[in-house]
Protein backbone atom coordinates (compact mmCIF):
# COMPACT_ATOMS: atom_id res chain seq x y z
CA UNK A 1 0.00 0.00 0.00
CA UNK A 2 1.62 3.67 -0.98
CA UNK A 3 1.64 5.98 1.68
CA UNK A 4 -0.02 9.27 1.21
CA UNK A 5 2.55 12.42 2.46
CA UNK A 6 -0.30 14.71 2.01
CA UNK A 7 -2.75 13.36 4.13
CA UNK A 8 -3.87 15.13 7.47
CA UNK A 9 -3.87 12.07 10.15
CA UNK A 10 -6.72 13.98 11.67
CA UNK A 11 -6.29 14.00 15.41
CA UNK A 12 -2.47 13.84 15.31
CA UNK A 13 -1.20 17.34 16.42
CA UNK A 14 2.36 16.94 15.30
CA UNK A 15 1.68 17.71 12.16
CA UNK A 16 3.56 16.47 8.88
CA UNK A 17 7.04 17.21 9.37
CA UNK A 18 8.58 15.46 6.58
CA UNK A 19 6.51 17.35 4.78
CA UNK A 20 7.06 20.73 5.83
CA UNK A 21 10.40 19.87 5.69
CA UNK A 22 10.14 18.66 2.20
CA UNK A 23 7.95 22.14 1.10
CA UNK A 24 10.47 24.77 3.12
CA UNK A 25 13.44 22.86 0.79
CA UNK A 26 11.26 23.42 -2.37
CA UNK A 27 10.41 26.75 -1.31
CA UNK A 28 13.99 27.88 -0.91
CA UNK A 29 14.91 25.95 -4.54
CA UNK A 30 12.55 27.83 -5.99
CA UNK A 31 13.55 31.20 -4.71
CA UNK A 32 16.86 30.64 -5.51
CA UNK A 33 16.17 29.83 -8.69
CA UNK A 34 14.02 32.80 -9.22
CA UNK A 35 16.73 35.25 -7.45
CA UNK A 36 19.40 33.77 -10.37
CA UNK A 37 17.17 34.41 -13.31
CA UNK A 38 16.07 37.93 -11.98
CA UNK A 39 20.13 38.42 -12.33
CA UNK A 40 20.02 37.13 -15.40
CA UNK A 41 17.62 39.31 -16.69
CA UNK A 42 18.75 42.34 -15.36
CA UNK A 43 22.50 41.69 -16.97
CA UNK A 44 20.54 41.10 -20.07
CA UNK A 45 18.54 44.33 -19.91
CA UNK A 46 21.78 46.55 -19.64
CA UNK A 47 23.41 44.21 -22.83
CA UNK A 48 20.55 45.45 -24.49
CA UNK A 49 20.53 48.52 -23.67
CA UNK A 50 24.34 48.61 -25.01
CA UNK A 51 23.49 46.51 -28.18
CA UNK A 52 20.79 48.63 -28.74
CA UNK A 53 23.18 52.33 -28.32
CA UNK A 54 25.80 50.70 -30.62
CA UNK A 55 23.15 50.03 -33.50
CA UNK A 56 21.85 53.43 -33.08
CA UNK A 57 25.61 54.69 -33.49
CA UNK A 58 26.27 52.26 -36.43
CA UNK A 59 22.82 52.98 -38.56
CA UNK A 60 23.80 56.76 -37.95
CA UNK A 61 26.99 56.93 -39.00
CA UNK A 62 26.06 54.82 -42.50
CA UNK A 63 23.45 57.16 -43.34
CA UNK A 64 26.23 60.12 -42.41
CA UNK A 65 28.61 58.52 -44.94
CA UNK A 66 25.87 57.95 -47.13
CA UNK A 67 25.02 61.35 -47.15
CA UNK A 68 27.99 62.77 -47.65
CA UNK A 69 27.81 60.71 -50.75
CA UNK A 70 30.68 57.94 -49.97
CA UNK A 71 33.18 59.32 -52.10
CA UNK A 72 31.99 57.43 -55.19
CA UNK A 73 32.01 54.33 -54.13
CA UNK A 74 28.92 51.81 -54.45
CA UNK A 75 26.99 51.51 -51.43
CA UNK A 76 27.61 48.53 -49.16
CA UNK A 77 23.88 46.87 -49.68
CA UNK A 78 24.33 47.67 -53.90
CA UNK A 79 28.13 45.20 -53.57
CA UNK A 80 27.86 41.99 -55.05
CA UNK A 81 29.45 39.31 -52.19
CA UNK A 82 33.08 39.00 -53.08
CA UNK A 83 32.75 35.35 -54.22
CA UNK A 84 30.46 36.48 -57.10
Amino acid sequence: MAHDTHRSTGGDKRGDTHGDTRLEEQVAHLTKAMDEMSDVVARQDVEIALLVRRVEMLMSREAEREANGNSGSIPLSDQKPPHW
